[in-house]
């Protein structure tokens, strides 16, 4: 049988390096990167350090307003899909290229499986919030990442074509949090000056579109320039002209964007963690590591837990406030599954594909 696996961001280029390998076992895989992610550091950097296969497609989308963006892709991704006649489509998370593929193949009666399903945030202004939402209510098999993911589909009916089956960025992180070494990392400044990593640091990343404003990142990068020791903060894309407009903030070293390999191994030689990310969040917590979350809502309800993960508006005063807090660590506190979730979710495709047969 044949699946045809859609990624575009940054996240889901890391939920593909741990499933695919798995999936390819069972089934034919296509691959389709969309282009929402481009630049060379949010993406074909990912490829290669994880050994992802080569997309088959690369349709080179991205940039518009989410409908500009969507429906480009669902045009392109409707094309992919007459063309390779699969069994199946295979989306992960929340992004417009999940949802423009998810859209093409429910109209084209191809079955959708989606990965990381009933993860909500209950804040409608989101516009993942939206992605989610719809992509889960057209898909024929809805794999939860935790407990919390697979109760919110019961409550919206679709219990019925739900599993849990773990969270496939701690298969990840299983993987390759032990690959790079911190003694042998160098940062790039923005300037292009190499750097050694700092014996002690903190790690913020900050990309959300609402925390993107002069107002929001100014408070945030603030706080973080306050703290006792240096922050790395790789700098967004989206974000590096600002950051030069800002001014500066001596205790905080811009850096260019680095890899998945390099930022698992900043994460976990994080003194601790200010982000607005929600793969970093899940990160963090693998790691152990305190995180303060600079959002107004909740992604993942099972890393807050004893201060482990604090929700902080972007004021400076908060956010220091809240980096403050010692967490509490329970060892046998493992909400994210077992590190299998791939072959979970192999397995799962395969019964369903019999069902359906």
């Amino acid at each position: 049988m044949k699946v045809v696996t859609v990624v575009g961001a940054r996240p889901q280029f890391i939920k593909e390096a741990a499933v695919s390998a798995e999936l390819r076992k069972e089934f034919d895989e296509v691959l389709v990167h969309t282009g929402q992610h481009f630049d060379y550091n949010m993406s074909e950097q990912f490829f290669e350090e994880l050994s992802i296969p080569k997309p088959d497609y690369n349709l080179g989308i991205s940039g518009g307003t989410h409908a500009q963006m969507t429906g480009k892709m669902m045009m392109a991704i409707e094309e992919v899909l007459i063309k390779e006649k699969p069994d199946w489509l295979l989306v992960f998370g929340d992004t417009n290229s999940t949802l423009a593929a998810a859209l093409s193949a429910a109209k084209l009666k191809i079955p959708i499986c989606h990965v990381e399903a009933g993860a909500r945030t209950h804040c409608m202004t989101n516009p993942e919030e939206i992605n989610r939402i719809c992509t889960d209510h057209v898909s024929t098999l809805l794999l939860a990442s935790a407990e919390d993911g697979f109760n919110e589909l019961k409550k919206e009916g679709l219990g019925s074509k739900s599993l849990l089956v773990g969270n496939t960025m701690y298969d990840a992180f299983v993987k390759y949090s032990n690959v790079r070494r911190i003694d042998s990392m160098k940062l790039e400044l923005l300037t292009g000056e190499e750097i050694d990593v700092p014996d002690k640091y903190y790690y913020l990343t900050c990309h959300r579109e609402e925390n993107t404003s002069e107002k929001n990142l100014s408070e945030i990068l603030k706080a973080m320039n306050s703290l006792d020791y240096p922050t790395v903060y790789p700098v967004h894309p989206r974000n590096r002209e600002l950051i030069l407009k800002l001014g500066d903030f001596p205790n905080i070293l811009f850096v260019k964007p680095v890899g998945y390999l390099e930022s698992v191994c900043l994460v976990k030689n994080a003194e601790k963690i200010v982000t607005d990310s929600g793969g970093l969040q899940t990160e963090a917590f693998f790691a152990g590591k305190k995180c303060v979350t600079v959002l107004d809502f909740v992604c993942w309800p099972e890393t807050m837990v004893n201060n482990r993960n604090e929700l902080s508006r972007p004021i400076a005063e908060e956010i220091v406030e809240k980096i403050s807090h010692e967490q509490i660590i329970d060892e046998n506190y493992k909400p994210f599954g077992d590190g299998k979730s791939a072959v979970k979710i192999v397995r799962a495709l395969v019964e369903k594909s019999k069902q359906l047969n």
